[in-house]
C-alpha cells in the first residue's frame, strides 16, 4: 500500500513538474510559431494522457491554453482543434473532491459539477467575469439568470431522462466551458458575417443528449453591440467543416436578441429513413439531416392528407369497392396513413420523458411499418394468383383471409418482439453529428429485433413484391411481340410507364432503396428513398384514384355541379355493361370448355364489375389509359 502511495505521489509530482514546464514555454506565447505550438500542445495530450487531472495540474494547463489564445492567430490555427480537445479532456479527468471544482484564467473558465445521472439536478452556470463564476442547483423558481452575466446555460432536471440506464450510470459530471474571445474557433468561410459574442460550451460526461423535454438555451452577452443595420444568428463550431472545423447555423436559430445579448437554441432533427437505415448509424452531416428532415415531415404530412381522401373516395363510392383489389388498396392506404401518423408524431412523443410511452410509440410505428409492408405483399400475392394461378379454384373468405394475414401476422411479430424484452423499444440515438451531438427517436433498440423483426421481414415481402413485378413486365413483353395488331392505337410509351410506376408504388418497391444505402451511396440512395416513401400515399393517390377513369367518372357524378356533372347512367355504365358482352363472347369461343368454367369460378371470386380479375388488379380499370393489365387480360381470354 505504502509502494502505491509512493508511486502516486511520484506521478503526481512529475505531471506539475512537467505542466510548469509548458507553462514557461507558453509566456511569450506571441514569438512561438505553428510548428512550436503544435509541439506543445502534444505535450499538453501526453500530459492528460492519465486516467486523472489534479486541480493544480488542470489549473496550469487552463492557464496554457489562455495564453496560447493571446499568441500569433495564425500560428494557433493549425493546432486549434486540439487545444478545445484538451479543454475537454481536463474537465472529464479533472479530480472533484466535493460537488464542483471551477478552473479560471485570463481567456478560458472550466467549470466541472459532480451529478447524478439517475436524479439530475437543475444546473444553471453564470460567469460575470473570469472571477466571478456561479455554479449551482437551482429549483425552477430561482432560475431567472442575471441580466449582467457574460453568458449564461441553465440544464433542465430531464436532460439525462432519455439516456439508457447504462448511460445515466456514465453521467457522473457536467461541465461548462466559457472562452472570452473566439481565437480557437476561427473560420475563413465566414464571408460577411462576424463573430460578436464569446463562445459557451456544456456538455455532460462527453455524452451525446438531444432527447430533451425543454430545450437548452444559451445566453451569452455580445462583446461589441449589435446595430440595426445588423442581424443576430446562432451557430455551433462543427469541427470537421472546412477541412478543420467552422461554424455551422443548421438546425439553430435565434430566441431573442437585443444589441446587447443574444439568446440561442438549437431543434432536433429526425429522417424517414430511420425506419430502414441497414447501417443504423445514421447521417453524420447535420445540415443534410436537416434536408432530409423537411422533406420527411412534408412529404408524410401530403401523404397523410391525400391517403385520406382516397379512403374516403373508396369508402364513399359502393361501385369502387366491388372488386378485391380495392379492397385490398383501402386495407393499403388504411395502414400507411397510420404508418405516417404515428412517425409524424414519434419524434414529438420522444421529448417526454416518459420510458413507456416512448415504448408505446415504437410498437406501433413498427407494428403499422410491418401491416404496410404486409398489404402490399398481399396485393402482390392477388396479382399473383390472377395473372400465373388464373385458374385457381374459388377461395371461400378471401378478403377474411387475407385481413388476418395482413393486420394478424404483423401483430404477432411486434407481440414476441415486446414479449422477449420491452426494452427492445424505446428511445433510440439516431445520428452522430460532426458537431457531437445527435438525434433520438423512438423505435427498435435492439440490433437483433431489428434486423429479424424489419429487415428480414421486409426482405420476404420485398422478394415477392419484385418477383410479381417481374411477372408482370414478362406478361407484358409477350403480349406486345404475340400480338402486335391488338395495340390500342392511342397508346404510347408514356402509357407504360405510368402504369409501370403505378405498379411500382403499389407494390412498395421504391422501399427497397434502403437496400442499396451503403458506403458512398448511402447519402443518394437515402434521398430517394425518403423522397418516395414520405410521398408513397401522396403517389397511390395519384395512380390509383386521381388518373384512374372509373373514380373520376364516380367523383363527377356526385361531388360536380354543372357542365362537369355526369348522370348516373352514363356511358361508363354503357361501356361495363359492353365489356362484359364482349367477355361472354370472347370465353364462349375457346376451344377448352372446361376451362371456360374454371375461368369464371376466378371471375365470381373477384367479383370483379368488368368481369376480368386482370383489368383492376390494382393498377388497372380496364380504361385506355391502364395500358399493362389491359393487355394482360387480353391475353388470358385468348387462352
Amino acid at each position: 500500500m505504502s509502494i502505491s502511495i509512493a508511486e502516486t505521489t511520484t506521478s503526481q509530482e512529475a505531471q506539475e513538474e512537467l505542466a510548469n514546464e509548458l507553462l514557461n514555454q507558453a509566456q511569450n506565447a506571441s514569438q512561438l510559431n505553428s510548428s512550436q505550438v503544435a509541439q506543445l500542445v502534444g505535450n499538453l495530450e501526453k500530459l492528460l494522457d492519465g486516467s486523472s487531472v489534479s486541480k493544480a495540474v488542470g489549473q496550469k494547463v487552463i492557464n496554457v491554453v489562455s495564453n496560447l489564445m493571446e499568441g500569433n492567430s495564425v500560428a494557433l490555427s493549425a493546432s486549434a482543434n486540439r487545444l478545445v480537445q484538451v479543454v475537454e479532456d481536463v474537465g472529464l479527468k479533472l479530480i472533484v473532491p466535493g460537488d464542483r471544482e471551477i478552473l479560471s484564467s485570463g481567456s478560458v473558465v472550466l467549470a466541472v459539477r459532480s451529478i447524478d445521472g439517475t436524479n439530475f439536478p437543475q444546473t444553471s452556470f453564470n460567469i460575470f467575469n473570469t472571477d466571478n463564476v456561479q455554479l449551482r442547483a437551482l429549483s425552477r423558481s430561482r432560475s431567472k439568470r442575471s441580466g449582467s452575466a457574460l453568458g449564461s446555460v441553465s440544464l433542465p432536471s430531464s436532460l439525462t431522462a432519455g439516456l439508457s440506464p447504462e448511460d445515466q450510470q456514465l453521467a457522473n459530471r457536467v461541465q461548462f466551458t466559457f472562452y472570452t474571445k473566439p481565437a480557437l474557433f476561427q473560420d475563413d468561410a465566414l464571408n460577411n458575417q462576424t463573430l460578436v459574442s464569446p463562445v459557451l460550451a456544456a456538455s455532460v460526461t462527453n455524452l451525446s443528449i438531444s432527447n430533451l423535454a425543454e430545450n437548452i438555451q444559451f445566453t451569452i452577452q455580445n462583446v461589441n453591440p449589435i446595430d440595426g443595420n445588423y442581424s443576430a444568428s446562432c451557430a455551433f463550431w462543427d469541427f470537421t467543416q472546412n477541412g478543420g472545423g467552422g461554424w455551422s447555423s443548421a438546425g439553430c436559430f435565434v430566441v431573442n436578441n437585443t444589441p446587447e445579448e443574444t439568446t440561442c437554441s438549437c431543434n432536433h432533427l429526425t429522417s424517414f429513413a430511420i425506419l430502414l437505415d441497414l447501417s443504423r448509424e445514421g447521417i453524420i452531416d447535420r445540415q443534410q439531416a436537416q434536408i432530409l428532415t423537411f422533406i420527411t415531415y412534408i412529404g408524410c404530412g401530403i401523404s397523410a392528407i391525400f391517403l385520406a381522401l382516397t379512403l374516403l373516395t373508396y369508402l364513399l363510392f359502393e361501385k369502387l369497392m366491388r372488386d378485391i383489389p380495392a379492397k385490398i388498396l383501402v386495407q393499403l392506404c388504411l395502414s400507411l396513413l397510420f404508418l405516417n401518423l404515428v412517425f409524424l408524431l414519434d419524434g414529438w412523443l420522444a421529448l417526454y420523458p416518459v420510458v413507456g410511452l416512448c415504448i408505446s410509440t415504437a410498437f406501433f410505428l413498427h407494428y403499422f411499418l410491418l401491416t404496410s409492408f404486409t398489404w402490399a405483399g398481399l396485393e402482390a400475392l392477388h396479382m399473383y394468383l390472377s395473372i400465373v394461378r388464373v385458374f385457381t379454384p374459388y377461395l371461400s373468405r378471401y378478403m377474411l383471409k387475407f385481413s388476418l394475414i395482413g393486420w394478424g401476422i404483423p401483430l404477432l411479430v411486434v407481440i414476441v418482439v415486446i414479449s422477449v424484452d420491452k426494452d427492445n423499444y424505446g428511445v433510440v440515438t439516431y445520428g452522430k453529428y460532426t458537431d457531437g451531438t445527435s438525434d433520438d427517436f423512438c423505435w427498435l433498440r435492439n440490433d437483433i429485433a431489428f434486423y429479424v423483426g424489419v429487415v428480414a421481414y421486409f426482405l420476404l415481402i420485398f422478394a415477392l413484391c419484385l418477383l410479381v413485378f417481374i411477372i408482370v413486365m414478362v406478361q407484358l413483353s409477350r403480349i406486345k411481340k404475340q400480338n402486335p395488331q391488338n395495340q390500342p392505337p392511342n397508346r404510347g410509351v408514356m402509357t407504360d410507364l405510368r402504369s409501370i410506376a403505378g405498379l411500382i408504388v403499389l407494390l412498395g418497391l421504391t422501399w427497397g432503396f434502403a437496400l442499396f444505402a451503403w458506403g458512398p451511396l448511402y447519402l443518394p440512395f437515402v434521398y430517394l428513398f425518403t423522397i418516395f416513401n414520405s410521398l408513397q400515399g401522396f403517389l397511390v393517390f395519384i395512380f390509383h384514384c386521381a388518373v384512374k377513369e372509373n373514380v373520376r367518372r364516380q367523383w363527377r357524378t356526385y361531388l360536380c355541379c354543372g357542365k362537369l356533372r355526369l348522370a348516373e347512367n352514363s356511358d361508363w355504365s354503357r361501356t361495363a355493361t359492353q365489356n362484359r358482352m364482349n367477355l361472354s363472347v370472347a370465353t364462349a369461343t375457346t376451344s377448352a370448355p372446361h376451362l371456360t368454367s374454371r375461368n369464371s369460378s376466378v371471375i365470381s371470386d373477384s367479383t370483379n364489375s368488368n368481369g376480368s380479375v386482370f383489368a383492376d388488379s390494382g393498377i388497372s380499370d380496364s380504361s385506355n389509359s391502364d395500358a399493362i393489365l389491359n393487355d394482360i387480360h387480353r391475353l388470358n381470354i385468348s387462352l
